[in-house]
């Protein structure tokens, strides 16, 4: 990190962590952040469900959930974007304060629950904004809601044609029964419901699927094979957790979904399974900070990786230094490009 890059990390830190964020959001708006575009060479870049990705590096859902900077944030070193997650109508999200920094784990929990302006509102700053990247919207549901797979559905129907991809989200910890999605018989009847409204679209957009990391092993097995039944087009793995096991920071009984490096291992080790079982694409998250920790999960199985709770810890540039490092790891290791590196090591993530 430069100098300057330091500086304005360590005066967030000493804001309430929401505010900080918003603040961030609004120095990307406002040109501050310097924005030199994305990284790529041959080696970084990746066809992903036909999606041309200048690099591997994606940023995940919920650091723009509400598509306020979608242009710059394409234009910040991310070889890819996901915004969101969008409900149908504008939600407050639960009560404060509901963010917390673990810093002597390099961990945040968050118990937002889906706060974002609405799906409306959302729409129109996605048509409004070029994006430099592929772009894709994660899709949530409104938390009284009586039709869950319906509020997916209306999502994609108002956005998905202004994004690449859509992320079905049934993985967030912090809207009550939403994880019930997850099973066997409710998540084939969600996701036939998505993909039935995303062919009815002018402009289709790839449909992935976001999972939680604790899944048990029966689980990640109905997983694979109602995604692969239902036509999608791939994986997201992982979202938060509410393991807190191993943690040291005051705040960690804070009740929320827990992400950054104490869900590295454990998510890496949920990708590999699910690499193990499908021949999806698959998207890997979780504690992703360093070059290394993104070719970790490469060679455990993943097509691209996403980050946020590293961001918190190593600043926006961040994602540009992951990408130069992992060009250099992949030439040192004389791959030619990501795919042949992608499940290599799948079999050391039991």
């Amino acid at each position: 990190m430069s100098v300057l890059e330091r500086a304005a990390l360590a005066a967030l830190h000493w804001l309430d962590p929401e505010r900080a964020h918003g603040l961030a959001l609004r120095a990307l708006r406002s040109g501050i952040v310097p924005r030199p575009g994305p990284v790529t060479s041959g080696r970084l870049a990746v066809d992903l469900v036909g999606m041309a990705l200048p690099n591997p590096v994606g940023l995940a859902a919920g650091f723009d959930k509400n598509a306020e900077a979608v242009g710059p944030l394409g234009r910040a070193g991310f070889g890819f974007i996901e915004v969101g997650a969008a409900t149908p109508l504008l939600q407050p999200g639960n009560p404060g304060p509901r963010l917390f920094r673990l810093t002597e784990d390099a961990g945040v929990i968050n118990r937002f629950g889906f706060n974002n302006d609405g799906t409306d509102v959302i729409a129109r700053r996605l048509a409004a904004q070029p994006c430099a990247v592929p772009l894709g919207l994660n899709l949530g549901a409104n938390k009284e809601s009586a039709d869950r797979a319906g509020d997916f559905a209306a999502v994609l129907e108002r956005c998905g044609g202004l994004c690449d991809f859509v992320t079905v989200n049934v993985s967030s910890p912090n809207t009550e029964r939403l994880r019930d999605l997850q099973g066997a018989e409710a998540l084939a009847a969600l996701l036939a419901r998505v993909v039935e409204a995303n062919r009815a679209l002018e402009r289709p957009a790839a449909v992935f699927l976001k999972i939680a990391p604790d899944l048990d092993e029966s689980a990640l097995d109905d997983v694979a094979g109602v995604a692969e039944a239902a036509g999608i087009d791939g994986i997201v793995a992982t979202n938060t957790t509410l393991d807190r096991e191993g943690l040291q920071s005051a705040h960690r009984g804070e009740a929320g979904g827990l992400s950054g490096q104490p869900l590295f291992e454990k998510s890496t080790r949920v990708l590999a399974g699910l690499a193990r079982r499908t021949s999806l694409p698959l998207i890997g998250v979780g504690g992703v900070a360093s070059g290394e920790q993104a070719y970790s999960k490469i060679k455990a199985g993943a097509s691209a990786v996403q980050l946020y709770t590293g961001l918190v810890y190593g600043g926006l540039g961040l994602a540009r230094r992951i990408a130069c490092d992992l060009d250099l790891l992949l030439e040192r290791d004389g791959y030619g490009c990501v795919s042949e590196a992608t499940g290599t090591e799948t079999a050391l993530w039991t």
